[in-house]
């Protein structure tokens, strides 16, 4: 997402390098779940993902489609869904990466 958001639109900001800060948000939920800031509102899961991708030209009308509150609901299953399964992903990830 970094390369395509060419404008900067979005901050990235990685938590396991960041000072820790005054945050509304306790530090094993933002390890947990995406989180996004959005109008000064804080998001997460689905709702953070369909705010990302309200803010890069591209992906702009997959956010606006994903901005009601049925469509939220389908993509928030679609995310947990995603967390659970993230794990095994991740290991296999780390397997294709060895040579």
């Amino acid at each position: 997402m970094r390369r395509i958001d060419r404008r900067g639109a979005i901050r990235f900001v990685d938590l396991e390098q960041a000072e820790p800060a005054a945050c509304p948000v306790d530090r094993g939920e933002l390890l947990a779940r995406f989180h996004a800031s959005e109008n000064g509102r804080i998001v997460s899961g689905a709702d953070a993902f369909a705010a990302m991708w309200r803010a890069i030209p591209l992906f702009r009308p997959f956010g606006l489609a994903f901005q009601g509150p049925f469509a939220s609901a389908l993509l928030e299953r679609c995310y947990r869904a995603f967390l659970r399964a993230r794990p095994a992903l991740q290991t296999v990830a780390h397997r294709l990466e060895r040579p």
